[in-house]
């Protein structure tokens, strides 16, 4: 079973950067969707960027994409989430998952119910 662990969350001031790592246990190959989810107290879990491993095809939330960006290092089997410009609003816990794929990541990108593996997720906390 793969795994697949997160890092790089920490508490940053509004404005800053950072860059999210999700790394897995072993090389998962490139008919992948990688996801990045979110889930702040209170609220719903939501997808905010996904990647195709495939043709590097990325997938962002329309509120999200001109702030975050996702890419992958794949002889690291890493999967990055750069966010910029951090908002009050995106603290929240930030998991990472994968799922198996011939045909890319799709318009279901964000349907959690679609990815099998997952992180434990790292913590974002924004600051004013």
């Amino acid at each position: 079973q793969v795994q697949l662990v997160e890092s790089g969350g920490g508490s940053v001031q509004a404005g800053g950067s950072l860059r999210l790592s999700c790394v897995a246990s072993e090389y998962i190959g490139p008919k992948h969707c990688w996801g990045w989810f979110r889930q702040a107290p209170g609220k719903q879990r939501e997808g905010v960027a996904a990647l195709y491993t495939g043709d590097d095809t990325p997938y962002y939330s329309d509120s999200l994409k001109d702030r975050f960006t996702i890419s992958q290092d794949n002889g690291k089997k890493t999967i990055y989430l750069q966010i910029d410009s951090l908002r009050l609003e995106d603290s929240a816990m930030y998991y990472c998952a994968a799922r198996w794929s011939t045909i890319g990541c799709t318009t279901s990108w964000h349907d959690e119910s679609r990815f099998d593996t997952w992180g434990l997720g790292t913590q974002v906390t924004v600051a004013s």
